[in-house]
């Protein structure tokens, strides 16, 4: 069996697909107006959202429960064995429910049953059997039945743990636009990921400020704002007046022009070949929108100023990509 041929394993994968994608296409049959109650239930909960699966439905539960936290939705995962060994403290008077079972009779579920009664606590079941007891037992139950597992043998679970996920999936969902979720919300729950750096992440968090500016006055010889390029090292120099109001900026690209005229370092006031009315920008742009701005005008700095045009600070491009917003 080993040395089967790759389209072997091709058409295997292509029966388990097919089957998994009919199982999902027939769920949305079973939506009913129990489905709202969920979700309303859900949004009711002062606490947070439990949720609770054991073996292959557990691994699913838990990855339910991530998708509510990072969704706006306050939850995390029970294992319904340790429950019934102390975690069961875990869950207060405050909170919800989600029980996965596709055979709605899994023991160690049905164990917590009278101890979640007792708390008199919303239980939202998603189960394959809509008479069982864990489903009958339920405030909500929402049905995923299927007609039979991707598993050649119908024993493996793998159509039944797909569609409670897409179950668990569709109630975070509809629960994240009715709390109106927005980017930068989901953002704050993944501060380290791509999206939460450029949804959190501002001018004001990676510019060099204070003493770290390039600066001189308009006054000064072109050799003399070199000297400040070079010490400061961010391929620029602001130009300020005397009450640090922004006049321009002398960049790279300005002293290769300069070059190429052959201009007289020593003899050159700045004025005479700086940029004036560079860009600037406000500390508290996002990050992400300053890259974009330079991306846009070609650009490899920003001047940041406050309300008066009085220079704030700077941020260069390699400073936003070291910072990995991209």
């Amino acid at each position: 069996m080993a040395n089967q041929p790759d389209q072997f394993f091709i058409d295997s994968a292509l029966r388990t697909i097919a089957v998994e994608s009919s199982a999902i296409s027939a769920l949305g049959n079973s939506l009913d107006a129990s489905f709202a109650t969920a979700c309303h239930r859900i949004l009711d909960t002062a606490g947070r959202v439990v949720v609770t699966g054991m073996g292959k439905s557990g691994h699913i539960a838990g990855k339910i429960a991530a998708t509510l936290a990072s969704t706006g939705t306050p939850a995390f995962f029970v294992h319904p064995g340790e429950a019934s060994h102390g975690d069961m403290g875990m869950i207060t008077q405050s909170d919800c429910v989600i029980a996965l079972s596709n055979s709605g009779g899994t023991f160690e579920i049905l164990t917590l049953l009278p101890l979640i009664k007792r708390l008199n606590i919303p239980l939202i079941s998603i189960t394959g059997d809509g008479s069982s007891e864990l489903a009958q037992a339920s405030d909500v139950h929402l049905l995923a039945s299927i007609e039979t597992e991707a598993c050649p043998l119908n024993l493996a679970p793998t159509s039944s743990t797909t569609t409670a996920l897409v179950m668990g999936d569709a109630l975070a969902i509809a629960t994240l636009e009715a709390r109106g979720f927005t980017a930068e919300e989901f953002a704050f729950s993944h501060p380290g990921g791509a999206l939460g750096k450029r949804l959190l992440l501002r001018v004001a968090d990676v510019m060099v400020r204070g003493s770290e500016i390039p600066s001189v006055k308009p006054t000064v010889m072109l050799a003399d704002a070199l000297y400040e390029m070079t010490a400061k090292g961010l391929g620029m120099t602001t130009i300020a007046s005397d009450n640090e109001q922004l006049l321009g900026v002398f960049t790279d690209g300005d002293l290769r022009r300069v070059v190429e005229e052959k201009t007289d370092f020593r003899s050159t006031p700045l004025s005479a070949v700086m940029t004036a009315g560079a860009r600037s920008i406000n500390e508290d742009l996002l990050a992400a929108e300053a890259m974009s701005l330079m991306e846009r005008n070609q650009i490899s700095s920003l001047v940041i100023v406050d309300g008066d045009n009085k220079i704030q600070g700077v941020v260069t491009l390699l400073a936003l990509l070291k910072a990995g917003i991209s």
